[in-house]
This record gives structure tokens, C-alpha cells and sequence, in this order.
């Protein structure tokens, strides 16, 4: 039986709660001894001298979806991982919140040093995902990333 598609989105800001009750949830997971969390975040740069005060995001969450699957399953075949999560917004996020959460877990520590900034790195390159920076004068332009 093939399994279904997580859905990776969530509507906004990812709350600092969900991040506390996500680690929280795997206490009872005592097989583990090693998480690895990152955390991506909205920067107020400055863009031809006008100040991001938030990103909109969109995507193609289908194909999103589809494609963070192809990636956990090749993750999972690769390292020794217990757990993964994956969330990123959709829709607005102000500078300062939090847009992105990727969590993994392994038995020992080694197994996720070596996963996660590879996982985050072919997330941010392969998943159909879009960003609008918003300046403090309304106007917006797609955002590039770095």
C-alpha cells in the first residue's frame, strides 16, 4: 500500500509552540538520542533601499508535496533517521517569524549532523516553492534565493 502525501504547509508563520510540541512529542521515542532542528526565518533585508517587512508565500503544493516525499524516502534510505518533519508556510509571514521548520532524529548524533543540511539545502532547491518579498511601501518583487 503506498503511502499517503504528508502535507508539508502550513497557513502563516510557523508558531513557536508547534516547534515546542513537536520536540516534545518524541519523549516517549526513547530509541532516540539525537534531534537536529532548523529553522528558517524572515530577515528584514533591504533591497534597493526598501525594507522587507514580510514574505507571501505561494507554491505548487501538489507538486510540492510529491517532490518532499521523493526527498524523505531518499533521505530515509540514506541515513539512519527515526523521524523527519517538514513545514513550511504559505501565505504571509512577517520579518522575524519563522517560515520553515525541519526536524530529524536519529538514534545517534552523527546520523543527523550529516543529514540535515543536505535535506535543507535539496528542499530549498527542488520544492515548488515561492516567496514575494513585501517592502514597508506595499510594493513587492519575487524573491531570489540565496
Amino acid at each position: 500500500m503506498k503511502k499517503p502525501l504528508k502535507n508539508i504547509f502550513v497557513s502563516g508563520a510557523i508558531a513557536p509552540e508547534k516547534i515546542a510540541k513537536a520536540v516534545a512529542n518524541h519523549q516517549s521515542k526513547t530509541q532516540i538520542g539525537a534531534h537536529q532542528i532548523f529553522l528558517g526565518q524572515v530577515r528584514a533585508d533591504t533591497v534597493n533601499g526598501k525594507k522587507v517587512t514580510a514574505i507571501e508565500y505561494t507554491a505548487h503544493e501538489e507538486m510540492a508535496n510529491t517532490v518532499c516525499h521523493e526527498i524523505r524516502e531518499a533521505f530515509f534510505a540514506k541515513h539512519d533517521l527515526s523521524c523527519m518533519h517538514i513545514y513550511h508556510s504559505l501565505g504571509p509571514v512577517a520579518v522575524g517569524e519563522i517560515c520553515f521548520f525541519v526536524f530529524v532524529s536519529s538514534a545517534h548524533r552523527p546520523e543527523v549532523f550529516k543529514a540535515l543540511p543536505d535535506l535543507v539545502d535539496q528542499l530549498k532547491e527542488r520544492l515548488p516553492v515561492f516567496g514575494k518579498e513585501i517592502f514597508e511601501d506595499q510594493t513587492h518583487q519575487w524573491k531570489v534565493n540565496k
